[in-house]
Parts: structure tokens; sequence; C-alpha cells
């Protein structure tokens, strides 16, 4: 496949999936209950964390997050009393439980003290680094400067372990990515496009290598570096729009 035929593949797959009827039935419909953007941010970073493993069990698992959250994901955070933080014991997804979520609520409420949100934190430490890799590795550092539950920092990943940060990459994909499709927010404009990186899984990793865009056979950061690369040979402005094509065709196969 020449290098046209594969952008027309890419163009066509991309049209196909980046459209509001994928959000349904994925995380990022979580967020899109909301309008305020601190819940959006909130709301998406949780449901961004535990996504993974079945889509439609994600989806009701961060509906039953959102719940424990009264529907009011940011006044929560910064909030709830003892009593209420207690209530989030008795949730759990797969091996992330209450005691997980506790945690990351307090994390999140230091960051909103000290930043004013999420998106202060993120749009601060790009503009000080103008590297999304460093952006990521300061982030986990932030995030767990609290006292905190070892356990609980499994479901962060680090870039500096070799990590590919699927996660983290796809809700950042969902706070910068900014089109007329409806599916991503595009709240964070201080941060390009262009900086994302590719979030890569199982399904996206095997579609890349089918089309010969990735080589790497591991799934860590060294692929998402290449994968990325590739990508921004078809759009170096917003190489990860190619995200809905290459997941939605993996998991499709599936």
């Amino acid at each position: 496949m020449t290098h046209e035929e594969l952008r027309e593949t890419l163009e066509t797959l991309c049209e196909r999936y980046n459209n509001a009827d994928f959000i349904a039935d994925d995380p990022i419909g979580i967020p899109h209950r909301y309008s305020r953007q601190e819940d959006i941010e909130i709301s998406g970073f949780l449901s961004a964390t535990i996504a993974w493993g079945n889509r439609k069990a994600i989806v009701r698992s961060c509906g039953r997050m959102m719940e424990h959250l009264d529907h009011a994901p940011f006044d929560f955070v910064v909030g709830a009393s003892e009593r209420e933080l207690a209530h989030l014991a008795s949730y759990v997804h797969r091996t992330f439980n209450g005691g997980d979520l506790m945690a990351f609520v307090l994390s999140l409420r230091q960051i909103a003290a000290r930043y004013g949100s999420l998106g202060g934190w993120f749009q601060t430490a790009w503009r000080q680094s103008g590297d999304m890799r460093r952006v990521l590795s300061m982030f986990r550092r932030e995030f767990f400067d609290l006292e905190h539950p070892a356990r609980a920092e499994k479901h962060l990943s680090s870039i500096d372990k070799g990590a590919a940060c699927k996660r983290l990459n796809m809700f950042l994909r969902w706070m910068v990515r900014r089109d007329d499709r409806g599916v991503d927010f595009g709240l964070w404009r201080d941060i390009p496009m262009s900086a994302l990186y590719l979030p890569l899984d199982v399904h996206s990793g095997n579609t890349g290598r089918e089309l010969g865009l990735l080589t790497r056979r591991q799934n860590d950061w060294k692929a998402v570096e290449e994968i990325t690369e590739a990508l921004r040979s078809f759009d170096p402005t917003d190489p990860v729009r190619y995200d809905f094509a290459l997941f939605g065709v993996g998991i499709n196969k599936g």
C-alpha cells in the first residue's frame, strides 16, 4: 500500500468512527453527560482511569462511579466530607476498588486546590515544559505527591518506566482535540493537538501493524512514539485523530 493509499484508508476509517454515534458505548460518553468544564475534566479523567476491558462494562462502572460522586464530580472532589469519602469504599471495578477511588479523589482535590482544576495543572505544565512526555512524567509525580496506598499507583501508568500510558493519552485526547464531529471536547486550548500521542492499546496496535505503521511488537512507550510519528506524516497538526480509525476497526474485528 502506497503512502497515499494508506492516507485514503485512514481518512475513510476516521470518517466512519469519528462521530457522535461512537459515544454511547464508549467511556467518553460519561463526561458528555456534563456541561461544566470542571465536571467534564474530573469525570473524564476517572472514566479514562478504569477504561480497560469490555467497553459496555466500563461504561456501566463509570456510571456507578458518578453515582458515588453524587453526579457532581468536581463539587464532590473539592468538598466531600469524611463521611461522604468513606462511602466510596463500596465501589469496585475489576482491580480498581474503593480505596483506590478515595486516593484518586484526594489527589484530585489537592491538584484543584493548587491549580484550580485539572485543566489548570496540565496547561501550566505544558507551558513550562513544551513536551508532552515531560508532562506525563510530571503529572504522575504530582498526583502521588500526597500520602496514598501504594496499590493505587498501578492505576496510573508511568512513562518513566516505559509504559504506553494509554489511558492518560486517551484522556488528553478528549480534553485537547477539537473538531466539528462532537466526540472530543477541545477544552484545553493552550495545548496544541500536535503535541498529543496515540492512546495505544491492543486494538490500535494490531491495526497499526497490519497497516505498516508500527513495527515494534510490544505496546510500550517506544511503540507509542513510533506509531505517532508515522501518523504525523499524514497530519502533523492532529495526528491522534487517526485513533478513531485504528481503534474502531480493531475493536470491531474483536
